[in-house]
Formats: C-alpha cells, structure tokens, sequence
C-alpha cells in the first residue's frame, strides 16, 4: 500500500525533471534544481530553447513557496537566448511527494501546463526510508 508523505516533513530540495506545454501541444523540458528553507522556495532552471527552435540554452531563476500540497513559484529568465520574462507557475504535489502539477501562465498572453517529476523519484525515497531504519 503507498504511504503518503507528511507533507511537513518532505522537503522540495533537490533536482527535479520537468516538462510544460503550450496550449498548441507544443512543449519543452527542463530540470529545475530547488531548494526549500521553511515554507520557501528558491532555485533555478535551465532548458534548450525548443519554441525558437534554435537549441540555446536559457536560465532562470526561481522563487516561490509551498503551502501544503500547493506550489506556486515564478520563474524569471536571465537573459540568456534573449529571454528575460517571467513565468507564474502553480501546482499540487502528489500524496508521495515526487510530482508537481499544475499550470503556468504568463499574464495574460500565454499559459498551458506543467510537471516535475523529482530525479530519482521513488526508489530514492525508499532508499533512504530504509537508511532512516538502520
């Protein structure tokens, strides 16, 4: 039987898969390394700029907070690849902690959906679950 995670106690810290989509289908993956103190989020993310088509590699920024199961972050660009816009991401995380889903939006003039998925996902909790034991 899955045992749900106390949502207190696993943290968001770690390097996480991700992949969000355009309205159009279009998507594009990412691996966004973060990082939680408390309530608080922060980290970064980089990506291959796949709308452009031109395979540059962009980076962010993120900052953010997780209350419960709800995620909700933004995602500001450096520059990098001539992307310097942010990007509002919300999202629910999973009863097992190794999901994140949701959508993103950019104000009004563009949203689709997301999900993260953590590097290692659950074999690496139970790994460390039977750590904890010895």
């Amino acid at each position: 039987m899955p045992h749900d995670v106390e949502l207190g106690s696993e943290s968001l810290t770690g390097v996480w898969q991700g992949r969000y989509t355009y309205g159009s289908g279009q998507g594009c993956a990412f691996v966004a390394t973060l990082m939680e103190i408390g309530s608080f989020l922060s980290g970064t993310t980089h990506e291959l700029d796949e709308a452009a088509g031109t395979g540059e590699e962009l980076f962010a920024m993120v900052e953010g907070a997780r209350r419960g199961r709800t995620v909700t972050f933004t995602k500001t660009y450096d520059g990098s690849g001539g992307w310097d816009h942010a990007v509002r991401y919300e999202g629910k995380l999973s009863g097992d902690g190794t999901e994140i889903e949701g959508r993103w939006s950019i104000g009004d003039a563009a949203s689709g959906s997301f999900l993260m998925l953590r590097s290692g996902g659950k074999a690496a909790t139970v790994a460390r679950r039977a750590v904890e034991r010895v």
